[in-house]
């Protein structure tokens, strides 16, 4: 796929979401929607950087992948739908689920992945708030689930589609009906389920750190389902830090006046 046709798909989607946020809101969040933006949009900038200089990589892993068969998928025979299913399930596991946990209990890593809580205001903008080291972080624990799998490349851009639309469907602040949302969150991942995850304090601040299916929230304890209401964005170990300064949120893994989990 051109990187233009993921850009264009990343922006469609971020768009779609971005204004239909305004119609159906979750909270009256009390920001200049625009400059709010300004700081994710950037990061965003860094991160489809990142992305084009991957794909070379990834081109490179999937040309390997067919010629030495390597993976999983090339140790049995099953219908495509079914090998489809193994390969999302695998990405969203190791390339989501896992890697998240990581970021936030291994110290290092969890510097960078401030950047990604310290939104005081989270909307479907958030999604793309990542300090470019945690991005490569995340793009190379995708090339590892790539490279377990074996799977085609056609599995995989059909994964990075999906999981692009989750992370915009799931930041969004948009308000689905509870029943709908509450069920919808024994299979996937909902805007309501995620919006705990970016809660300022612990416990929930460590939860559903699933991007597409709950399942391995649910399967591994982290799952946490409650009222909207109580939730407050942001994260207190980084609360006064300007969540609207690129240079700051740059910044803030190398910052000492961020406290550390352990010195909070």
């Amino acid at each position: 796929m051109p990187t233009w046709m993921k850009a264009l798909w990343v922006f469609f989607t971020l768009a779609f979401f971005w204004i239909l946020e305004g119609y159906y809101s979750l909270v009256v969040l009390k920001y200049k929607k625009w400059r709010h933006a300004k700081v994710n949009l950037i990061l965003l900038l860094f991160v489809m950087i990142i992305n084009a200089i991957f794909g070379i990589a990834t081109v490179g892993v999937f040309s390997w992948l067919q010629t030495s068969e390597f993976g999983l998928l090339h140790l049995f025979e099953a219908p495509v739908w079914v090998e489809l299913l193994i390969a999302i399930a695998i990405l969203d596991l190791i390339a989501q689920y896992f890697v998240h946990y990581c970021l936030h209990k291994v110290p290092a890593m969890w510097r960078l992945h401030l950047v990604h809580h310290s939104d005081k205001n989270v909307d479907a903008t958030t999604g793309t708030r990542h300090h470019p080291f945690d991005f490569i972080i995340r793009e190379t624990f995708a090339l590892i689930a790539v490279i377990i799998t074996g799977m085609p490349i056609s599995f995989y851009l059909f994964y990075r589609i999906l999981s692009v639309a989750f992370t915009y469907f799931t930041h969004a602040n948009i308000a689905l009906p509870l029943w709908l949302d509450k069920g919808l969150s024994y299979v996937i991942v909902t805007p309501n389920m995620h919006k705990f995850h970016h809660h300022y304090q612990l416990p929930w601040t460590d939860s559903n750190y699933g991007n597409m299916l709950s399942v391995w929230d649910r399967l591994f304890g982290t799952f946490v389902y409650g009222d909207t209401a109580d939730i407050t964005y942001g994260v207190d170990i980084a609360d006064h830090t300007n969540d609207e300064s690129i240079a700051v949120q740059l910044g803030i893994p190398f910052n000492k006046n961020v406290r550390s989990k352990s010195s909070s």
